[in-house]
């Protein structure tokens, strides 16, 4: 049972049920972590559009996938694990490359040198080396694929947080850690 209340259909605010309704339109379910997300509408607005601009970028949905299971990983949420191995599996990422991807590292020689930049800006709090980056820039990624990766081990610490915080139930196809 979560910690922080979900937010429901039958609990929610007129703001909420709105918020609530629009991400059932688009995802077909509501996520735990977005009905805990929407007890703060505006905290719930703010990441949405954060997400939604992340996803907008030059990053293809394989690369963000494999940089969440990597931070959801390292961050120990059972609940993020689980999440971005389903939405991965969407993506067309095989199990073997997820696994690699949980362990900072992936089968796509480009990618895995995203997933490892991704998991050491995790261990070392963003204090990433000059030679990280000049790897990053190496395998053909630019100043904006960069912050991009960026953004999003942003937006998976702030969900595994979010998650592991609350001890969200775990409504996607359970994976352990």
């Amino acid at each position: 049972m979560s910690r922080i209340n979900l937010v429901t259909t039958a609990t929610a605010t007129p703001e909420q049920q709105e918020l609530l309704s629009a991400i059932q339109a688009k995802l077909g379910m509501v996520p735990n972590f977005l009905k805990v997300f929407a007890n703060s509408p505006s905290a719930l607005r703010a990441f949405l559009g954060l997400h939604s601009i992340a996803s907008e970028g030059s990053l293809d949905a394989q690369t963000r996938e494999r940089i969440a299971l990597t931070v959801a990983q390292k961050n120990s949420c059972e609940y993020c694990v689980s999440a971005h191995t389903a939405i991965g599996r969407g993506t067309g990422l095989d199990n073997a490359e997820m696994e690699a991807n949980r362990a900072g590292s992936s089968k796509d020689a480009k990618a895995a040198v995203a997933v490892k930049f991704a998991q050491s800006l995790v261990e070392h709090q963003g204090e990433v080396t000059t030679a990280e980056l000049l790897e990053m820039r190496a395998v053909g990624y630019s100043e904006s694929d960069i912050v991009e990766v960026i953004t999003h081990v942003g937006m998976t610490l702030l969900t595994t947080i979010l998650g592991k915080a609350s001890r969200l139930e775990i409504d996607f196809p359970k994976v352990s850690l």
